[in-house]
C-alpha cells in the first residue's frame, strides 16, 4: 500500500479529505471533504460550539494551484442552530469563508497579489472573476483599514486630488509626522473635514496642534467649527500657484495693449515668467526674458512680486514676517493691473495662515508626493468607479 498522501496539504483539523480525481491532462484537480466526525460544530460568528444540526449542503470552492492544476473542493459544511447567537449560521471548518467561493488561504494570497497587481492581472493571473478579485480584496482591507486610526496625530495636512473630470474630488489627510494617510473622503467640501474630525474624540482633538492646507474656505471653516484651537498654516506652494495665475493674466492683458511690433515679444513667454529664474539656463531664453522686462514695467513689477512673496516664508519671527507682508501687499496695490490688487487683498485676508507658518513650518510637500502616487495607483488600474474601495487602497498604499 502507497504510503503517499495529501492530506499534509490540508492542515484542517476540522476537515477531512474523502477522495479526489484528477482530469486526464493534470490541469484540473477535484477533491471531495467533509466535516470530521470527531469533533463538535462550532459556529462561525461566535465561535461556541452547538448540539444541534439544521442542514447539510454542499459547495464547490477554489483552493491554491497545485503546480500546473486548478484545484477545486466540493466541500460538505453543515448549518447549525446555534443556542448563543439565535441564528442557524454556517459551521467554521478553518478551510473556507462562509461568504467567498474560495479558500482562506486563497484568498489571502489574492490580498496580497493585489498589493502589487491591478484586479485585471491578478483575475487572468488565477482564472478568477475580477469581481471575484475585488470582493476579495475589498473584504480584507475594510477588515485592517476599514476603521480610522486617529492615534498619535499632532500636525496635519490637508488637500484634495482629482478622481474624474467633472470636478470629481477626494479629500486626503495626511500625518505629517509619519507620512500616514490617515483618512480619504469624498468631495472637498466643509462637511467632508467636519466627517473625518467628528471620528475622534475629545482627547484626540485637543491633541491636534496644526494644519497645513492651501487657502480653501470650507477646509478653513471645518477646521474652525471642529477644532477651533488648531493653528492653520498655508503652504507657500499654493500661494504661489496662485500667484502664477495672476502674472498670466496680466500677461495675457499686457499682451492685449501692447502694439504689434512688441506683441512678438510676448510670444512663447508664458512658462518663462511662471518658472524660477535660476531654471532658466538657455541663453536665448534668458534674453527673451530680458526683453521682455525691459519693455514692460507691469510684468517686472510683478516678477519682483513673486520673488518677494516667496521670502515671506522664510521668516521665522512673526514680527518680521507680519512687517514683509504689509510691504508686499503695498508693493501690489502700487501695480497699476486690478488682479494683482484684487490678489493682495486676500493675502491680507488669509494673513493668519502666513504668520503661522513662522510657528509651525511645514507644507503639502508630502501630501503633493502622495497624491502624484495617488494618480499612479488611479492610472494602473484605469480609473476606480467604488470611490470607497479607491480610498481604502490608498490608505493601504501609505500604510507603513
Amino acid at each position: 500500500m502507497s504510503a503517499l498522501s495529501i492530506s499534509q496539504y490540508f492542515p484542517f483539523p476540522r476537515v477531512r479529505i474523502k477522495r479526489q480525481w484528477v482530469l486526464p491532462d493534470a490541469k484540473k484537480a477535484y477533491l471531495e471533504a467533509v466535516p470530521d466526525s470527531r469533533f463538535r460544530p462550532i459556529c462561525h460568528l461566535c465561535g461556541k460550539p452547538a448540539n444541534r444540526i439544521h442542514s447539510r449542503e454542499r459547495r464547490w470552492v477554489r483552493d491554491l494551484d497545485f503546480g500546473p492544476a486548478r484545484v477545486w473542493i466540493r466541500c460538505l459544511y453543515r448549518k447549525i442552530v446555534c443556542p448563543h447567537c439565535r441564528q442557524t449560521p454556517i459551521e467554521e471548518l478553518d478551510l473556507f469563508d462562509p461568504y467567498l467561493r474560495v479558500t482562506k488561504r486563497l484568498a489571502r494570497y489574492v490580498f496580497e497579489l493585489s498589493k502589487i497587481m491591478t484586479v485585471q492581472e491578478v483575475s487572468r493571473h488565477l482564472g478568477l472573476d475580477w469581481k471575484t478579485v475585488k470582493a476579495i480584496d475589498r473584504k480584507f482591507l475594510e477588515r485592517e483599514y476599514g476603521q480610522t486610526d486617529y492615534q498619535g496625530l499632532r500636525i496635519l495636512a490637508v488637500d484634495e486630488v482629482s478622481i474624474r473630470k467633472g470636478h470629481r474630488y477626494l479629500t486626503v489627510v495626511l500625518d505629517y509626522e509619519s507620512g500616514r494617510v490617515v483618512w480619504v473622503g469624498k468631495d472637498r467640501k466643509a462637511r467632508t473635514l467636519r466627517r473625518f474630525f467628528s471620528g475622534m474624540t475629545r482627547e484626540q482633538r485637543q491633541k491636534l496642534e496644526a494644519v497645513v492646507m492651501d487657502m480653501w474656505d470650507p477646509y478653513i471653516a471645518a477646521v474652525r467649527t471642529k477644532v477651533p484651537h488648531v493653528k492653520i498654516v498655508f503652504d507657500l506652494f499654493h500661494v504661489v500657484a496662485q500667484f502664477s495665475r495672476i502674472i498670466d493674466k496680466v500677461r495675457n492683458s499686457e499682451y492685449r495693449k501692447a502694439s504689434q511690433a512688441n506683441k512678438e515679444v510676448f510670444k512663447g513667454a508664458r512658462y518663462l515668467l511662471l518658472k524660477n529664474r535660476s531654471n532658466i539656463r538657455r541663453p536665448k531664453d534668458r534674453r527673451h526674458l530680458e526683453e521682455l522686462l525691459r519693455l514692460n514695467k507691469v510684468i517686472n513689477a510683478v516678477l519682483i512680486l513673486k520673488d518677494k512673496l516667496k521670502h515671506i516664508w522664510t521668516y521665522r519671527s512673526r514680527t518680521w514676517a507680519e512687517k514683509a507682508l504689509e510691504e508686499w501687499c503695498a508693493l501690489a496695490r502700487a501695480v497699476n493691473h486690478p488682479a494683482v490688487k484684487k490678489f493682495a487683498k486676500t493675502l491680507c485676508r488669509y494673513r493668519y495662515g502666513i504668520l503661522n507658518h513662522c510657528e509651525f513650518p511645514i507644507h503639502t510637500g508630502k501630501l503633493e508626493g502622495v497624491n502624484n502616487k495617488i494618480k499612479v495607483i488611479k492610472r494602473r488600474a484605469y480609473g476606480f468607479h467604488d470611490v470607497r474601495y479607491f480610498s481604502l487602497k490608498i490608505i493601504q498604499a501609505f500604510a507603513n
